[in-house]
Parts: C-alpha cells; structure tokens; sequence
C-alpha cells in the first residue's frame, strides 16, 4: 500500500520521528561533551581562585599551579565549623570535595531569596539559612613569596543579574591580600567594571573590622574611604552594593572558623 506523504498522519509521524532522532543526537552531543565541559569549569575555577593570590594561570597550566599553591580544601557549615579537609587531587565528580561545592547554585537554590527577606537582618538571615545543609568552601593557598592566605568564594546579586569573585586574605586573617570579581549582565561601563583591575586592585591591604557590625564597605563612587572600605563604581552604586552585600554576609560566615584557627596557632 502505497504511502501518502500529503496527509496529516504522515506529517505528524515525521514530525515525531525528527524529533526522537534530532533530541537523541543532541543528548548524545551533550553526553559526550561532559567530561570536557565540567574539566573546563574546573579549570575556569582553578584559575579565578588562583587570580585571587596574584597567580595569572590558564587552562593548560591552572591545574598543575593549582597542586602548586593551594595547600588545602576546607568546608565549613554556617556556624564556621569545618566539616571536612583534603588535600588530595582534586577531583570533580567527587561531591565529598570542598572543590566542589557550587556556590553559584547555592546562592540561586536558597540563599537569594532568604537574603532578600530577611532585609539585612543578619540574625533572619541565618535563620532562613540554618536547616539548608549548605557548605563553604575555603582554599588555603601558598603566596608566591611563601605566605599562608585564604581564599573565599563570594557570590551575590548585581542590578541585572549575578555577581561573583574570590577574596583572599593574608595569614592575620583580617587584612585582604587580593579579589577579583565577575559579573553576567552587569551594564558595560557601569557594573561591569567590578571585573576591572582598577576596581580589584583597591582592596589590596584594606582591613576587615571584626568588632563591627559591618565587616567591610564598598561606599558610593567618589565618597571618602578608610582602611575598611573602598569607593565603588561611579554609576554603577547598585552593583556596588551587591559587592558590598555579598562580601559581608559571606565574610561572616568564616569568622567562626578563623577565630577558632587562631586560637589553635596560640
């Protein structure tokens, strides 16, 4: 029996056919290309954290400068307990890892819509924070003149989208030896120049202020600054806030930890 191409039964079992065939090659494409997209993440993750310490890596050497420098994983829960410590090869697909841990995820999964609820209110935040089991990373690293430093992911919100950086401190664990921040949408000239070296480079030897309730401030552009604070971008005073709230409410959460680091070194 002879098939007829023109009616409507054909087009649709064509249609259903295309689409089985087109979406397992893609999720075959995809399959395949995994391996080499999350090898490529963690490189992007060696590098930015390197960046954080002065160390400029790329892809084919973040790895090796990573085993280099970074002397040992951390992660800690809320209250800046640790709750494990490696210092094995890093590997990607063990979730165990604090290397692992996604803060990007983290920050859209349950810690935006806690942050924005609670208002500033520290103590409302840790409250909407405390049953969500997260944990945060913190690399210990080697400087390139043999200083101990420690370097904290930060994850936040900007005026159109989200923002991102590291931030290292030096063995005191109070004065910041180095940042360096992203951005997805931020406005070109405006937001976006949080990812510029002219921006990064004002944190370099600024203090964080334990006894205060506000750890660090990144003011208006332009506005007087002190050894706790650097002006943000002209223009750009939303983004500049998300840098200044991402860097207090991630900074406190390791408080608990050096404080107790300290005691141990006594």
């Amino acid at each position: 029996m002879a098939i007829n191409k023109n009616s409507t039964g054909y087009t649709f079992l064509f249609s259903i056919l295309m689409v089985i065939i087109v979406g397992s090659a893609l999720a075959f494409t995809a399959l395949s290309l995994k391996d080499r997209q999350d090898a490529n993440a963690a490189d992007k993750k060696m590098i930015d954290i390197l960046g954080a310490i002065g160390v400029e890596a790329n892809r084919s050497n973040a790895s090796e400068l990573f085993a280099e420098f970074v002397v040992e994983r951390v992660a800690i829960d809320l209250n800046g307990q640790q709750l494990t410590a490696t210092t094995e090869p890093v590997n990607p697909k063990d979730k165990e890892d604090p290397f692992t841990i996604d803060v990007q995820k983290d920050y859209r999964a349950a810690v935006k819509s806690a942050v924005k609820a609670a208002d500033g209110d520290s103590d409302k935040l840790n409250e909407a924070l405390v049953d969500k089991g997260l944990r945060f990373p913190l690399f210990e690293c080697r400087s390139q003149d043999g200083k101990t430093l420690y370097v904290i992911p930060v994850v936040g919100s900007g005026l159109w989208g989200p923002i991102w950086g590291y931030v290292a401190l030096e063995d005191d664990m109070t004065t910041i030896y180095g940042a360096n921040f992203d951005h997805k949408t931020e406005t070109p000239g405006l937001g976006a120049e949080i990812k510029e070296t002219f921006f990064t480079e004002k944190f370099k030897g600024k203090q964080l202020n334990k006894g205060a309730s506000t750890l660090f401030s990144v003011v208006k552009g332009g506005a007087p600054t002190d050894e706790y604070s650097v002006d943000g971008i002209t223009g750009g005073t939303i983004t500049s806030k998300g840098v200044d709230e991402m860097i207090n409410r991630t900074l406190a959460v390791y408080l608990g930890y050096f404080e107790s680091k300290t005691k141990a070194q006594r």
